[in-house]
């Protein structure tokens, strides 16, 4: 448990616990042969106070209470001594996978919250197969113990299986037992599923791993920096600490990076928190840095760049009817469900260096930087517009003004989620779709014969369509007004 202050931990503060087992009379045979050797008495002892802080045949969250009643039922003072055992207690189990602690902190109340998540002990033959915990508890019992015990927790087979040497599976399968009727699922059924799962599960997926720790950023940072005071209270901040991690994923920096942004002023209000605008453009201008650079090196030491493989996920929670098929070039990397979550997880800046097998080309950094810094639109929506304009058929629309013309349509038609953003593309594609049906339509049908005789080809006249007026008139998409305009330009050139 990494604390700074003592005073961070004290009988005051309240706790609550959490599990989602239970353990049989194997786990306990292991936990009190196996760990307690390595952990000690009273960290065995923690474990079992906080795992019997409601029924065992429960499995879920405790109430919340102060922790007086684990210093109390440990029987440690109430001072600051007492306070340092519990901790070192607590980070023994820590240690060896037993349980996770966590800090909630309510920025309202100024309140602090301690999480206590105990963890199932590994079986006997996770345990001795694990090298770090097979080589401590060698070093606290000795070597000829060690064997002793991984000797005794697994029985031997009956001496007379040795001289049979045929097996063959007898079992019986699921398909053959149960018949599944295959009608529709129960709506309410699905939707109390979609209620129960918690946010963290449905998130856990696509959500950026944490990089940027705070005890990692109070090493680097200057102590006599003037924002010393502001970074320190990060740790009392996790909103904050989760912006800069996305930051830090987003543009690819690492801890002294967000360190050196920290240290710049004007990047804390008055009360210490981020300035999130400001942050951004610094960081994108680190990143456009970094890019320069890196450029530069490959163009001398003509070093290809690792890029990191698409992850392959099977979850993903977006809803099925405003899903988009997966592009050509990600087919058999992704399924549609995990395409779909990457729009709607992943910042723009790796979104678009998925299209590329290289460096992505300045031109379009240019492009989506402004709509991010400028138009402010949303990440999924970003990257709801990367997907439309690299999967048209005709590269040469790939333009500025073609892409800056739908961004701001998007942004005056208040497209600020993926569902709105992916019913708008869909609205084009079928706009697409039926002018280019109409345009074919209206292409004069030609009709040639060859006279072999007269030793020429002839041609009938191709026969003219006639415009009618029968109906309202179509709105222009931006795509087609961007159409028009080239060719207003190239007109204007000509003359």
């Amino acid at each position: 448990m990494r604390v700074s202050n003592i005073m961070e931990f004290t009988e005051n503060h309240r706790y609550f616990t959490s599990r989602e087992f239970a353990l049989s009379a194997l786990d306990r045979k292991v936990f009190i042969s196996l760990y307690q050797p390595m952990v000690g008495a009273i960290s065995a002892a923690l474990y079992l106070l906080l795992y019997h802080q409601f029924a065992e045949e429960y499995a879920g969250y405790s109430t919340l209470e102060p922790q007086r009643k684990l210093l109390l039922g440990l029987g440690l003072e109430l001072n600051a001594a007492g306070r340092q055992t519990a901790i070192d207690a607590a980070s023994r189990l820590e240690a060896v996978g037993l349980m996770q602690v966590y800090r909630n902190h309510n920025p309202l109340t100024e309140e602090s919250i301690y999480e206590y998540v105990l963890l199932k002990p590994l079986s006997s033959a996770e345990f001795f197969s694990n090298v770090h915990l097979t080589l401590l508890l060698r070093d606290k019992l000795g070597k000829s113990a060690l064997v002793e015990l991984r000797e005794g927790f697994a029985a031997q087979q009956p001496p007379e299986l040795a001289r049979f040497v045929n097996r063959e599976e007898a079992t019986m399968p699921f398909y053959e037992m149960f018949r599944i009727s295959s009608g529709p699922m129960d709506p309410e059924l699905e939707l109390g599923w979609a209620e129960s799962a918690t946010a963290k599960e449905r998130k856990s997926a696509f959500q950026p791993q944490e990089r940027i720790r705070h005890g990692d950023m109070l090493l680097r940072f200057p102590r006599g920096s003037a924002n010393r005071g502001f970074v320190e209270r990060l740790n009392r901040a996790p909103e904050s600490m989760a912006q800069l991690n996305y930051l830090a994923y987003k543009f690819n920096l690492e801890v002294p990076e967000i360190c050196r942004l920290l240290d710049e002023d004007g990047i804390f209000h008055a009360n210490g928190t981020l300035l999130w605008d400001e942050l951004q453009n610094r960081a994108n201008l680190m990143y456009r840095q970094d890019r320069k650079r890196d450029e530069e090196r490959e163009r001398f030491l003509a070093r290809g760049e690792i890029r990191q493989p698409l992850e392959a996920h099977d979850q993903g929670t977006a809803n099925a009817s405003l899903q988009l098929d997966i592009p050509e070039r990600f087919e058999g990397d992704v399924t549609v469900a995990t395409y779909n979550e990457m729009l709607r997880r992943e910042p723009y800046t790796r979104m678009l260096e998925r299209y590329f097998p290289g460096a992505v080309p300045d031109q379009f950094v240019n492009i989506f930087e402004r709509i991010d810094i400028n138009y402010k639109l949303p990440e999924p929506v970003i990257n709801v517009l990367i997907h439309y304009v690299f999967s048209l058929s005709r590269a040469q629309r790939l333009t500025k003004s073609f892409v800056d013309s739908i961004a701001s349509n998007m942004l005056a038609k208040g497209i600020d989620t993926l569902d709105k953003a992916v019913m708008y593309i869909r609205e084009q594609e079928k706009l697409n779709e039926s002018l280019e049906r109409k345009r074919k339509g209206e292409e004069p049908a030609r009709v040639g014969t060859s006279s072999y005789g007269a030793g020429r080809n002839t041609r009938r006249k191709p026969a003219m369509s006639v415009v009618k007026d029968t109906g309202p008139a179509q709105e222009v998409t931006p795509e087609e007004l961007e159409k028009m305009l080239e060719l207003a330009r190239e007109l204007k050139d000509k003359s």
